[in-house]
């Protein structure tokens, strides 16, 4: 290897200034190829840059920041920053407070539980998230999730301090998946759920949502305790002569209408968000009152019902530490985690996009998971960024996360002194709320915009889709992550190719298929690949050469031109190579030279090139079959004489 790379960087040295050979990388030893590598699969974006030069004390004042988020933006905060801050808070806590309600349904807790945890995690996170914008709390996502993985373990009838118990255990073990992906760097893991596999999962448990509300907004005594829409309807409809509540009916299409009109109209004007964020909860107070002074619930109108008032007690001691529980608690756990996480970041990156600030996502993750631990052991469920709060947190003008402690205030306000008047609370308007608030979970306008773009994407969407709605959640998001690490390895395996021709009149070279005025080489096959050589596509790449050469060779009988003599590959895009991608272009060498075509290779990597040079195969090949650019071998090509050619 030593005597290939000596030789190569002596020839060029010795290249004159009007000619440039195709340049090697500084030799690293097995040590520093690994400690880069390690660098930038996991500290990218350099986490250490603003340590660098600094005095010690600066140093641990920064490590708190970096910590502590609030010791950051806290040092310029004031009464002008606050007043937003106030303002979003306030907003957002009258539409958290209902939703959480319904969310306690969904996740099968008991109400106080969901506004419990809508008290204690957004203060953990205002102090260690780095998002400006976000709204903390649960989420009819991951509500819906564990309400449904929890239920196949114990039945939160039949043996409901078990079931909270299980459910402290996976809020828990959520935390401890984030935490962990944060703060050993591996947030890359996951991107493997593709944008386009997260709006159709987001659509189907949007529709699963949905579909289990029916049971409150129609007053369905016997309903199923399956998710999937064939069971639902059935349900729905075998019980519409005898099982429907007509009261319940009225009452829950007439708020879910109201709800509708003011997210319409909030839609349409934006300096109107207020009214749908506050319709939740004027929905609540006026349909309270109305069954309070009708006494619509003796009539069969289902009610909340009594809401304990107060403080939950810690709940560290109820989590399972040990037998079968605690494996099951971590499994549910672990995918909540992720489901919720994934849900945060994009949330977080989205709107600090629209701000100009950027966030950590590692970062994050960590706040996130410390969150949800913390959580935990305050009887609370999983929470992550909502998207419906986080929206009109960002519409109501908050500046930091003080809005979330101000939320969290007056939840905390309502626990001790309101909960109490919830007890004449419709469940129908309840249900009404969960609709209006999954509908924006539906994204046709993103679901239209990625079939046109990639119809591997949108089969990814679908996939998710159909697997939430005709199965069940884990089952979609199962197929998600399988049909989008499908699509990686589709792409791996099968990378793109391509023909380049010359336009006429320059020194370019492009891929004819795109620029159908580009014109072929006389006796030279240009070809370029897309994408590094691996064991997976090295056998592929060689043979779709192949099959290059004898089209092109069928086409040039065809209409009475030479042979090909030459095959050029252009390997700008070719970012990385393996042993047995270059045993594959040895393979098609020796296949080249018994039919009399050269191959000749062009701008290889510095990754490439060293990987080629250390394996010999710049000897074999030779030297001078190594150009800088495409126009540089078709010169040399045009300029050789047809008998050297393989000598």
């Amino acid at each position: 290897m030593e005597n290939n790379r000596a030789s190569y960087e002596a020839k060029l040295d010795n290249t004159s200034s009007h000619g440039y050979m195709v340049g090697v990388p500084p030799k690293r030893n097995v040590l520093e190829e690994f400690a880069y590598a390690f660098r930038e699969t996991f500290f990218h974006d350099d986490p250490l840059y603003h340590y660098k030069d600094q005095p010690k004390r600066k140093q641990f004042w920064l490590g708190l920041q970096n910590l502590f988020p609030i010791l950051e933006w806290g040092k310029q905060y004031n009464l002008i920053k606050f007043k937003g801050d106030l303002i979003a808070g306030l907003t957002i806590a009258s539409l958290c407070i209902p939703q959480d309600i319904g969310y306690a349904k969904l996740a099968n807790v008991p109400p106080n539980y969901a506004l419990y945890t809508s008290f204690v995690t957004p203060l953990v996170y205002a102090v260690m998230g780095s998002s400006r914008d976000i709204a903390i709390g649960p989420v009819a996502v991951v509500s819906l999730l564990l309400g449904e993985a929890l239920k196949r373990e114990i039945n939160p009838k039949k043996h409901p301090n078990e079931y909270l118990r299980l459910a402290f255990t996976a809020t828990f073990f959520a935390g401890i998946t984030q935490a962990a992906l944060g703060f050993l760097r591996l947030g890359f893991l996951v991107d493997f759920l593709s944008h386009a596999a997260v709006v159709g999962f987001m659509a189907g448990a949007a529709i699963t949502i949905g579909l289990q509300q029916l049971k409150g907004l129609f007053g369905i005594k016997n309903f199923t305790t399956d998710t999937d829409i064939v069971s639902v309807m059935r349900s729905v409809f075998g019980n519409i002569h005898h099982g429907w509540n007509w009261q319940t009916v009225v009452i829950g299409m007439t708020f879910l209408a109201f709800l509708l009109t003011t997210k319409y109209i909030a839609s349409r004007k934006k300096n109107l968000f207020w009214i749908a964020a506050v319709a939740p909860l004027i929905s609540v107070i006026v349909s309270t009152f109305c069954v309070y002074i009708t006494h619509a619930n003796k009539e069969g109108v289902k009610i909340v019902g009594h809401l304990d008032k107060g403080v939950n007690p810690p709940s560290l001691q109820k989590i399972y530490w040990s037998g079968p529980q605690l494996v099951n608690g971590a499994k549910i756990g672990v995918i909540a985690g992720l489901v919720g996480l994934t849900e945060a970041v994009a949330i977080g990156r989205t709107f600090a996009t629209l701000k100009g600030y950027q966030i950590d996502g590692n970062k994050e993750m960590t706040a996130l998971g410390i969150m949800n631990v913390a959580g935990s052991f305050t009887s609370c469920i999983v929470a992550t960024g909502s998207f419906s709060r986080s929206a009109v947190n960002f519409m109501a003008g908050c500046n930091t996360a003080m809005s979330n402690i101000v939320m969290s205030l007056i939840t905390l306000l309502t626990l001790l002194v309101i909960t109490p008047l919830f007890k004449y609370t419709p469940n129908a308007v309840i249900a009404a709320i969960i609709i209006n608030a999954v509908v924006g979970l539906i994204d046709i306008k993103a679901a239209a915009r990625i079939w046109k773009v990639d119809k591997l994407d949108f089969l990814a969407l679908m996939g998710a889709f159909f697997g939430v709605v005709f199965r069940s959640v884990e089952i979609g998001l199962l197929i998600a992550v399988a049909i989008s690490i499908a699509k990686i390895l589709f792409q791996v395996m099968r990378p793109r190719m391509a023909l380049l021709g010359n336009l006429p009149r320059t020194g370019l070279y492009r891929n004819i298929e795109q620029y159908p005025e580009a014109v072929r080489v006389p006796k030279v096959l240009i070809i370029r690949v897309d994408a590094a050589i691996y064991f997976s596509n090295s056998n592929y790449i060689k043979e779709r050469t192949l099959r290059y050469l004898r089209d092109e060779e069928d086409l040039n009988k065809e209409h009475g031109l030479p042979r090909i003599e030459y095959i050029i590959f252009e390997m700008s895009a070719v970012t990385d190579i393996d042993t047995t991608g270059i045993h594959e272009l040895e393979e098609l060498l020796k296949v080249l030279k018994k039919l009399y075509i050269q191959l000749e290779l062009v701008n290889p990597g510095p990754v490439v090139m060293d990987k080629l040079l250390a394996a010999g195969y710049i000897d074999m090949i030779g030297q001078e079959h190594i150009f800088l650019t495409v126009g540089d071998a078709v010169a040399c090509c045009s300029s050789k004489p047809k008998d050297t050619v393989n000598a």
